[in-house]
């Protein structure tokens, strides 16, 4: 057990001096502002087909560079809209705010002094609020116990130029937002940073 331990320790130490070399050499610690646009749609259960529906956001960003690897972390307010079409040929509009946590894993593929081609992947905490439906009856009270926190995962690929950053991210909802018609949100969106430093 101690072996394992030592063993253990001495890797950690290893990989802690490694990132503190790098971190000597270039900046590893980013913080920056975004903003950008999604593409939203809930998918159900029922009779309704979900519609994307277009809206936007806006936060910060932090990233951490480790040689060809880094963790970025957001924290972006997100205005989401969708709408449903249902047999009848009538539809129905949804739409809610949310703050999504992002944390994810990326890789750069170009690595260069000036621009980097990434790709990245990893896990967002959406936390919901302020919710409007203009729909039937059934959808209002659907909708009614709306659940604020939700989990999903995202991935997607990114370009830096400078200071500059745009990420096409896709991202799905592991939960559902409403119970009652089980309705996961999934989401294009295309956003665009600049890190201050």
């Amino acid at each position: 057990m101690k072996q394992q331990f030592f063993a253990l320790s001495a890797l950690l130490l290893c990989i802690f001096c490694s990132m503190e070399t790098k971190a000597q050499q270039t900046p590893a610690f980013h913080i920056g502002v975004k903003g950008g646009a999604n593409f939203t749609k809930t998918s159900t259960e029922s009779s309704l087909e979900g519609k994307y529906g277009f809206g936007y956001q806006a936060g910060v960003m932090t990233r951490v560079d480790i040689g060809k690897l880094y963790v970025q972390g957001e924290a972006l307010f997100n205005k989401r809209k969708t709408s449903y079409q249902s047999q009848d040929g009538s539809s129905s509009k949804l739409s809610w705010n949310a703050i999504d946590i992002p944390v994810v894993v990326g890789y750069k593929l170009i690595k260069a002094d000036d621009f980097n081609v990434r790709v990245f992947a990893g896990g967002v905490y959406s936390y919901a609020f302020n919710n409007k439906v203009s729909a039937s009856q059934a959808l209002h009270e659907g909708f009614k116990k709306f659940d604020k926190s939700n989990i999903g995962i995202t991935g997607g690929v990114g370009l830096d130029y400078k200071n500059f950053t745009v990420d096409l991210r896709y991202e799905t909802g592991l939960t559902s937002i409403s119970k009652e018609f089980k309705s996961k949100p999934h989401s294009f969106s295309l956003g665009i940073g600049y890190f201050l430093f």
